[in-house]
């Protein structure tokens, strides 16, 4: 972290980039005290928390049980594996047009298009957690005498529940950058559309004050989840 800031640092003591281009940590730091005392920085981070956790919430949802339905059944494979082996080659982006005919201009698209981003890839990372359960232990449960209802849910849930919340994380990352491209297209809050307003006016202090909220907004999400995968699966290194 100290080798990017003190590049950030003498690039823009040396005057080398102008300031328009490359504003100072401090012209940042000040541009982020002033949108945080106007209440603005707040409004639109909570608008955009809000988009985030309901649209991957319901990504999250969706790909779980599918995911580990493909991972435990070849019939599930079968039947829902290569629909979304083609759907997540499709842009995310490109469904803006038709989502903004089939649900208007207002959230209800904003929350698809992080559906659409992260759904596909959730599903398939959860199924691909679920097929490296152990074999032996899945042997050793029916050779016990486990139904395949108690294998599932006392065996391979467990097993998989950490790499499940691995790759929650992982599309996590993904659904910041899509709230962001979402709140470009006609939005009155949120950090992407703050992004775009700051840039409209050349206010490229408050473009980096707005993306160092964003990386630090993702950063919290991901140590959560961490610290949710050490209490769910303490067993797993």
């Amino acid at each position: 972290m100290a080798i990017p800031l003190l590049a950030w640092i003498g690039l823009s003591a040396s005057g080398a980039i102008s300031e328009s281009f490359l504003p100072s940590p401090q012209a940042v730091w000040s541009a982020g005290l002033e949108m945080a005392r106007s209440g603005d920085l707040l409004r639109d981070l909570s608008a955009t928390a809000q988009r985030v956790l309901l649209g991957f919430g319901l990504a999250v949802l969706v790909s779980v049980p599918l995911g580990i339905v493909m991972g435990s059944f070849r019939a599930g494979a079968a039947l829902f594996e290569p629909v979304i082996g083609l759907l997540r080659y499709l842009p995310a982006s490109a469904f803006i047009p038709l989502l903004i005919i089939w649900l208007g201009l207002g959230e209800p698209s904003k929350v698809a298009l992080l559906f659409v981003g992260t759904v596909f890839f959730n599903t398939l990372m959860t199924a691909d957690v679920v097929r490296i359960v152990p074999r032996s232990l899945l042997d050793v449960s029916y050779t016990l005498g486990a139904s395949r209802g108690e294998v599932l849910r006392k065996v391979v849930v467990p097993h998989s529940l950490p790499g499940i919340i691995d790759a929650i994380r992982v599309n996590a990352a993904a659904a910041f950058n899509f709230v962001v491209v979402a709140e470009l297209v006609n939005s009155t809050e949120g950090l992407g559309y703050r992004i775009v307003r700051a840039q409209r006016f050349l206010q490229t202090d408050r473009i980096f004050a707005v993306l160092i909220v964003i990386g630090l907004a993702g950063v919290t999400l991901d140590v959560a989840l961490r610290l949710l995968r050490s209490r769910v699966g303490r067993w797993a290194a």
